[in-house]
């Protein structure tokens, strides 16, 4: 995505400055989130596979990417979308989160349902983890930083096959969540630890995909398929050999889902 293609930009409609990429377009939005530990980045495979002149936003959440840091919680990550919606007057949109991203996707659905028409909930669930496991990530991180967790959330992340055959790739993607900011990292943590989307997943009422990778570490697939069961007519689907970011390694599936939902949508 080049600046002449799709403006990257900085707002603040939470006291907070977000940065973000937007293009304008004819047709639906698109509103990408994306996973804890990553930026927008990780979804440019899915963007070179949709139509060019499809509306776009992708933005950093905060303490990620070039966006401030800041405690919050769902609610408040769900709100920071909002107003960068709000900004440029989108509504009805269709919203693809992965992991947290998805998450703050149910919310967003919950919170302000003007601004969801449909969603692809990629690789998450209504509660991820328990409350043990993330104090004790929060722990390890404000104490060793990130990288001394890398290893294993890679793994998590990315299929064995995918690590084996993408060396360079593996290694950049590492980079980026090595880099990603600890405080902002575990504010992130926090937020995941304390949400419970039980019944903003059942209130859902517009067209769901929930999709699950079959080798993902982070959200297995019982996960993914519990959360398509608590919301009406949610279809469920998982990929083969894929593990917690399809929008990595299995870009054109992703692609696949989008554009069917946005066909549904009309």
């Amino acid at each position: 995505m080049h600046d002449r293609e799709a403006g990257l930009r900085f707002a603040a409609p939470n006291g907070k400055v977000l940065h973000h990429i937007v293009r304008p377009g004819d047709g639906r939005p698109v509103v990408f989130v994306n996973s804890l530990g990553t930026d927008l980045r990780i979804w440019q495979a899915v963007v070179a596979g949709l139509d060019p002149t499809r509306p776009l936003l992708l933005w950093d959440k905060r303490g990620h990417g070039l966006s401030d840091e800041g405690a919050t919680n769902m609610s408040g990550l769900a709100a920071d979308l909002a107003g960068l919606m709000d900004l440029y007057g989108y509504s009805r949109t269709l919203v693809c989160g992965v992991s947290v991203g998805g998450m703050i996707a149910q919310r967003l659905a919950h919170d302000r349902p003007d601004l969801v028409g449909g969603l692809l909930l990629s690789n998450t669930g209504h509660r991820i983890g328990d409350a043990a496991t993330w104090n004790a990530r929060i722990e390890t991180v404000e104490r060793d930083g990130i990288a001394a967790i890398s290893e294993p959330i890679l793994e998590r992340w990315l299929s064995p096959d995918y690590r084996a055959a993408h060396p360079e790739q593996l290694a950049g993607w590492r980079n980026m969540l090595t880099r990603t900011p600890a405080a902002g990292y575990a504010a992130t943590c926090r937020a995941i630890r304390d949400a419970d989307l039980t019944d903003a997943a059942k209130a859902i009422a517009v067209p769901t995909l929930c999709l699950a990778g079959e080798r993902d570490g982070a959200t297995p697939p019982a996960l993914v398929r519990e959360l398509a069961e608590l919301i009406p007519g949610a279809e469920y689907r998982c990929l083969d050999g894929v593990g917690h970011l399809p929008c990595i390694e299995a870009p054109e599936a992703v692609v696949e889902m989008l554009q069917d939902l946005l066909d549904r949508l009309g």
